[in-house]
């Protein structure tokens, strides 16, 4: 595989970059998020957790992170 390769996306409206065939929860680890304390919306959908595993990530994809944050 050729490492240089990269797909655009992105990511709460600023431009990313990743790898070719990079699922979900791969990039949010390496955004440095917690994947369990994330909510995704995916191309204007909110993507169902169990979804996650099987979304690999392609040039073009728009993705909104929201950080879920506990307390009151």
């Amino acid at each position: 595989m050729n490492t240089t390769e990269t797909i655009s996306l992105q990511v709460n409206g600023k431009p990313e970059t990743c790898s070719p065939q990079t699922i979900l929860p791969q990039f949010l680890v390496n955004l440095g998020l917690n994947p369990r304390l994330v909510a995704v919306e995916y191309n204007g959908e909110i993507l169902h957790r169990q979804y996650w595993e099987n979304t690999e990530l392609k040039t073009g994809d728009r993705l909104e992170i929201v950080t879920i944050v506990g307390g009151g």
